[in-house]
């Protein structure tokens, strides 16, 4: 039995304690705030109640792997999952709406003939089929293994397979996801859904590889899921799943520093001068805490991949409205800019910016009488905003709600109060320099959008959560958890889960 410290209580770090603890070693988390769960913290005031991370869950199974791995109590005796259909409600900025079903391809299809017009859902449906085989390619090496010490394969390799466009006496094939829309899809509005994935996640899509087809792709095929009464709850059954199974938290534990004895990781040190002692330790740290707490040393392992480009955060609004939720409202409806390209720029350009007016708007309204008093509605709005410090938000936080009206009529009229969840907010919660959160690693692209392994150069100290290989993003967070542990209990042979 050893003796493991986990830093920080992220979901990625509570997925490596359970399993851990599971295979019999005793393990302590040290978390510097006073709760669980990472970015998945909640707000409640007068009988409302927000996620103000994550709301909603693509790829569960890599949760109900967690719970049939660490006993025998599955994931939906813990909490209550349901499949939001439709997936996604879609405003594009000709005011033309598609709702498109939750895991139906056949469905989104005939949605998206009979809102925009004959063969755009058969053109959305072969890009769909294309971006399988880019799934399928790059599913277990991205996901379900540890990082390829060759992982150069994954950065030089586009694995979408691209359709070839004749312009001009030239072929070319796309090699992002704009050139994608522009070439194989023909139509700005299925340009902006597919667009919408990326910037979701914060990617420029003007620059992402083609890879990301993977993205929209995952979530036609597994579908998208809400746990009643919030995300949240998602993070309390994995946080007393790590109680069941002996885990040791200790919150308000700032660790400052990772020990090292003969030449590998031997316990951590606390703010208040003490120190724990350990066989391994797991960090689940963003990389400027991480830096801080090795004294600069390079953490990354063997095949160093480049250095990723800055992330973007989310600027978030909490809205209590009066009335109870219209019968039929979609859950999560999209509200498309009206000018993509001004977007962008206010986005990804050099001098970035968050004022912009009409900004792409994620409206989301779930059906759940947990989260508001009787005839009241709680209604989440975010947007994507660079993940620099210092910036104002007031301007940019008007502009969401005229964007929100689009997809709300008189929500202006039915607003009770307000709050605003800021990248500051993140920060403070995740340790995670500007509020940025990180992003589901991709191939291609010269390997901008793979992140270090979660072994490192120091002996027995590793690296879980989104800023780690296998990224941002709830399953992976999960995912990372699942390598973490191999790599511990299993040694340095460990490929992954079969």
């Amino acid at each position: 039995m050893a003796r493991i410290a986990v830093i920080g209580a992220g979901m990625g770090a509570l997925a490596a304690a359970a399993r851990l603890a599971v295979a019999g070693h005793r393990v302590a988390v040290y978390e510097r705030t006073d709760t669980y769960g990472g970015a998945l913290r909640r707000f409640e005031r007068d009988g409302f109640s927000f996620d103000t991370g994550p709301a909603l869950l693509p790829l569960p199974a890599v949760y109900r792997d967690l719970f049939v791995k660490t006993g025998k109590e599955p994931l939906e005796s813990c909490v209550e999952l349901v499949q939001v259909d439709p997936s996604t409600r879609h405003v594009f900025a000709d005011g033309i709406e598609v709702s498109l079903p939750n895991a139906s391809r056949a469905g989104v299809v005939t949605a998206l003939d009979e809102g925009l017009g004959a063969d755009a859902g058969k053109r959305w449906g072969d890009f769909l089929v294309r971006a399988r085989e880019a799934w399928d390619r790059t599913r277990r090496p991205l996901l379900e293994e540890p990082l390829w010490p060759n992982w150069q394969v994954l950065a030089e390799r586009e694995p979408y397979p691209a359709v070839p466009h004749k312009r001009l006496l030239r072929t070319r094939r796309a090699g992002t996801l704009a050139e994608i829309g522009a070439w194989e899809l023909r139509d700005p509005r299925l340009a902006a859904l597919l667009e919408s994935h990326a910037i979701g996640h914060g990617l420029d899509p003007r620059t992402t590889p083609a890879s990301a087809a993977v993205l929209p792709y995952l979530e036609h095929a597994f579908g998208t899921w809400y746990v009643r009464g919030g995300l949240r709850e998602l993070a309390r059954a994995v946080y007393e799943r790590c109680l069941v199974r002996k885990v040791e938290f200790h919150f308000g534990a700032d660790v400052t520093g990772v020990l090292e004895k003969d030449g590998r990781a031997s316990g951590v040190e606390l703010a208040d001068g003490s120190v724990a002692e350990a066989d391994f330790v797991v960090a689940g740290a963003a990389p400027g805490a991480l830096a801080r707490l090795t004294a600069g040393t390079v953490v990354r392992g063997d095949g160093e991949v480049p250095p990723q480009p800055a992330a973007a955060s989310r600027l978030t609004l909490l809205l209590a409205l009066r009335g109870a939720r219209p019968e039929g409202t979609a859950h999560r409806t999209v509200v498309h800019t009206q000018d993509r390209e001004a977007e962008l720029d206010a986005l990804f350009g050099t001098a970035a910016g968050d004022s912009r007016p009409g900004p792409t708007v994620t409206v989301l309204q779930p059906d759940d009488p947990r989260t508001a008093p009787a005839d009241h509605e709680a209604v989440t709005l975010t947007t994507v905003v660079p993940a620099r410090p210092g910036l104002a938000h007031d301007t940019l936080a008007d502009h969401m709600i005229t964007a929100a009206e689009r997809a709300v009529p008189g929500l202006r009229e039915r607003l009770l109060w307000h709050e605003v969840r800021t990248p500051a907010d993140i920060a403070d919660q995740t340790g995670a320099e500007g509020g940025a959160v990180p992003v589901p690693a991709l191939a291609a692209s010269g390997g901008r959008l793979l992140h270090p392994s979660n072994t490192t150069r120091v002996p027995g100290l590793f690296t879980v959560g989104g800023w780690t290989h296998p990224g941002g993003g709830l399953p992976h967070a999960g995912m990372s958890g699942a390598l973490v542990a191999g790599l511990i209990v299993e040694g340095p042979e460990f490929r992954g889960s079969q």
